[in-house]
């Protein structure tokens, strides 16, 4: 499948602020689902500065921006050409052991109910691959689809509580799940063409990586009970959704930040 990506993220102040720096992990990654056919990433009025590929393999860019800023523009344009691995990374290049990712973090640390679901998912089950699929498929079950009942700092302790979220919370929560039965599992971000039904669906989009022994790293993604196939764009990686934030910077002030985020995706008929 060729697909193209439009993403544009605008960061808007009600008064100007000082100078910027914005740390991009925008890239496609590099492995045998998918090959770039063209990718530009760009920041209004912006200085690029230097680049380098992470630990886990993922490109990041630094861009710097001189005040006055009124408003900070990101964005991404390209095309693509992805391909079905039965969410297997093949081909991946990456430095951190696998063992590096069963740290907790603040989203992703287990409670009582993450503990509880992470026991009853996989009680008869004894193979590492069918006891992933079985924790997915879990953390599906638990939590529903539901946008705006969740932000940016809900972890995935609450996210359960509550029976509600988004892809992020069902990330973290199947990463939590994982780590409980010392599986190393990480946060994904990326982009999503449509869901398994052909539906449209929110296009920037996250999933979870699980490490099977023998086999590598498995994409799963419990907001759609599927693994990521050719629909899926992968960007970067991380312990959780802070880690692999596709963008993250500073900007000198004390005005209030707006965000805002468009983000289309389109095949491309060969």
């Amino acid at each position: 499948m060729i697909l193209t990506v439009d993403h544009v993220t605008t960061y808007s102040y009600d008064s100007p602020m000082g100078s910027s720096v914005q740390s991009l992990r925008l890239f496609p990654s590099r492995f045998a689902g998918q090959r770039e056919i063209e990718w530009q990433v760009a920041v209004e009025g912006g200085i690029r500065g230097g680049e380098f590929r992470d630990g886990a393999g993922d490109k990041v860019e630094s861009w710097s921006i001189r005040p006055p800023i009124e408003e900070v523009v990101v964005t991404v344009r390209g095309k693509i050409e992805t391909t079905d691995t039965a969410g297997v990374l093949r081909g991946h290049r990456e430095l951190v052991h696998p063992m590096a990712y069963l740290r907790e973090t603040t989203a992703t640390w287990i409670d009582d109910g993450l503990a509880k679901l992470a026991s009853e998912a996989v009680a008869d089950c004894s193979e590492l691959l069918d006891c992933a699929h079985r924790l997915s498929a879990a953390v599906a079950e638990a939590i529903s689809y539901e946008p705006g009942t969740t932000d940016a700092h809900t972890t995935a302790a609450e996210a359960l509580a509550q029976g509600k979220g988004v892809c992020q919370d069902h990330a973290h929560a199947l990463i939590a799940v994982a780590r409980a039965h010392d599986l190393p599992a990480r946060y994904v971000s990326g982009y999503l063409f449509a869901t398994e039904d052909g539906a449209p669906h929110e296009a920037a989009h996250a999933w979870t990586e699980i490490w099977i022994e023998g086999i590598g790293w498995i994409g799963f993604d419990a907001a759609n009970s599927c693994c990521p196939d050719d629909r899926y764009i992968r960007l970067g990686s991380g312990l959780d959704a802070h880690e692999a934030a596709p963008i993250r910077g500073i900007t000198q002030g004390g005005s209030e930040e707006r965000l805002d985020v468009t983000v289309a995706l389109e095949q491309v008929q060969q």
